[in-house]
């Protein structure tokens, strides 16, 4: 996996705000290359770096073997919550998930803007590495 677009997913991931959440497939959208596996695989090796907890499964159920961690994150940002998070909570046992619908992040203009560099700069680098050195190339 390019260093590249590691980096480009961590980016886009960082802008998501508290008691927000997005889906693999919309990192990638937003980012205009990808797609949920290749960004669960970033999130899978790279993700500490940011707030992983904030990037889901389609269906809003957090990342596989991290869900305690996770809920104990929703929970504090308040991050809207399906299910039996409670029961989960004393027990270890219940089925929950994040309300997608409603926790889904909603980029505003100046975060588009951010997104469009983001994806620019992906881009640009992405190509410079795809053009032959051979001094003919325009």
């Amino acid at each position: 996996m390019r260093m590249e677009y590691v980096t480009a997913v961590l980016a886009v991931v960082d802008l998501v705000p508290p008691a927000s959440a997005v889906s693999y497939g919309d990192v990638a959208e937003l980012l205009g290359a990808g797609g949920p596996r290749q960004v669960g695989a970033v999130m899978s090796h790279y993700g500490s770096a940011v707030a992983w907890w904030r990037v889901l499964r389609a269906s809003g159920e957090a990342p596989p073997g991290h869900e305690a961690d996770a809920l104990r994150h929703y929970l504090e940002e308040s991050t809207p919550l399906h299910g039996a998070y409670q029961a989960f909570i004393l027990t270890g046992e219940g089925r929950w998930r994040v309300d997608l619908a409603l926790a889904r992040w909603a980029p505003t203009d100046d975060d588009f803007d951010r997104l469009d560099v983001i994806s620019d700069q992906l881009e640009r680098q992405l190509h410079i590495l795809s053009v032959p050195n051979d001094e003919m190339t325009v």
